[in-house]
């Protein structure tokens, strides 16, 4: 195997997005068009520490949320549990 395919096998595509709810109990953005995209990760290493820094930037507003999205999961439901 090549070094290329080697690190196309271990990427493991996270998706972070962000915005503001309507309610604290519920996952409901206020407004869809507004829902941010902070980045794509090929870890979920690197996943969260983006989502940790648009959290904290964002920690004045309670409504502010901001999730990972396991992404490989969705387009490879038999894949890597991580």
């Amino acid at each position: 195997m090549s070094q290329h395919t080697e690190v196309e096998a271990q990427q493991l595509l996270h998706l972070v997005i962000g915005g503001e709810l309507r309610h604290l109990d519920a996952p409901v953005f206020r407004d869809l068009s507004q829902v941010e995209f902070v980045g794509a990760f090929g870890s979920y290493a690197e996943a969260r520490q983006a989502w940790k820094a648009r959290a904290q930037a964002t920690v004045d507003n309670a409504h502010m949320r901001f999730f990972i999205l396991h992404a490989h999961r969705m387009i490879d439901p038999r894949g890597d549990t991580h």
